[in-house]
């Protein structure tokens, strides 16, 4: 999964949004260092829907334009918690070796699952 994809299911969470809301919200989980332009956007939530991990909530009308509000499937919720446990392991394997390193150590930690 990658982190646009990651962020715009997590931005999804709370409420259904449309798509500039999640381009903003995006912008505020990342603290600006994600900046999903709309036309990127369109291509996450084609990829995103096509694996039911969101689906259209509803439309309405803003200005004369056609707003689409996407939610998150719950099958996109536990999509997401398990990308979410996957870069748990991740950073718990990085934490340790950095560790390792910053005491001047040889060994290398455990890897998840397996052995060094």
């Amino acid at each position: 999964m990658t982190e646009p994809m990651f962020l715009a299911l997590t931005a999804l969470l709370d409420e259904p949004r449309h798509g500039y809301g999640i381009v903003q919200e995006v912008d505020r989980l990342s603290e600006g260092t994600v900046q999903l332009k709309i036309g990127s956007l369109y291509g996450v939530l084609d990829r995103l829907a096509a694996d039911g991990l969101v689906e259209l909530d509803h439309e309405e009308a803003h200005s004369g334009r056609l707003r689409r509000y996407y939610r998150i499937t719950d099958t996109g919720e536990e999509a997401l918690a398990t990308e979410l446990a996957r870069l748990n392991g991740t950073l718990q394997i990085a934490a340790q070796r950095l560790e390792a390193r910053q005491r001047g150590s040889t060994s290398r930690p455990l890897i998840a699952g397996g052995s060094a």
